[in-house]
């Protein structure tokens, strides 16, 4: 199974700390953000790694270079404008094939196990036509109203009372985008027209998760692992 991080926003709440760094190479508990990320997914066994860049694209590249410095693979797709989620993946999947693949967002961080994400692809979840498989987890205080509604292994796309939150990682296949035209869209909407023709089930995530969304968040995340670490 091949990755695909996601990291070509331009990190505007993550103000003035982006101004000069791309988010994902923000330094976290003594290394880039995007870097828990590769070393989380080669230790899964996850090697072929897709990762998307636009504001800053270039530092991307020469930090992270081909990845054989973890153990991985990196291919690049460069956006000359940012494409959005949708827009950014679609654009990618030629460097993705046609098989699923795990997405990740570039800017969350958790200590969850992306093993837990193959051994759900190897159980046959995506078999029966369903196009995506999202890890949802409580609501957040940022986030208070959720995302989605989960019913049993079906996600529904009206959060209401039992609303929980999109944690950025998911199990996508490719034909959930490739009928979408080349341009910058969000995966949001594609999402919920998916789920309005029952092809998109999920579970939560079994892990903690922080959307690494602000400077705040960031020092607060730090403050947690240092604190963790000694």
């Amino acid at each position: 199974m091949k990755a695909m991080i996601l990291a070509a926003g331009r990190g505007q709440r993550m103000a003035p700390l982006t101004d000069h760094c791309p988010k994902p190479l923000l330094p976290l508990a003594g290394k880039p953000l995007i870097v828990h990320h590769i070393e989380k997914l080669v230790a899964a066994g996850i090697t072929e790694l897709v990762i998307n860049h636009a504001w800053l694209g270039d530092m991307l590249e020469t930090q992270l270079q081909d990845g054989q410095q973890w153990g991985a693979t990196i291919r690049y797709s460069a956006e000359a404008i940012a494409l959005e989620t949708a827009g950014g993946v679609r654009q990618a999947l030629p460097l993705l094939g046609d098989q699923p693949f795990l997405l990740v967002n570039g800017d969350v961080w958790t200590d969850w196990d992306y093993q837990e994400a193959v051994r759900t692809l190897s159980s046959g979840v995506l078999d029966d036509g369903t196009l995506a498989w999202l890890w949802l987890t409580d609501n957040p205080l940022h986030n208070p109203a959720g995302d989605f509604s989960l019913d049993g292994t079906e996600v529904a796309a009206e959060a209401g009372d039992q609303g929980l939150t999109f944690t950025g990682i998911s199990l996508i296949h490719p034909d959930l985008l490739a009928g979408i035209s080349m341009g910058k869209q969000a995966l949001a909407p594609i999402l919920r027209q998916a789920m309005a023709r029952k092809q998109v089930k999920g579970c939560l995530l079994n892990g903690c998760w922080t959307d690494v969304g602000t400077p705040q968040r960031l020092a607060e995340l730090e403050q947690q692992l240092t604190r963790e670490t000694f």
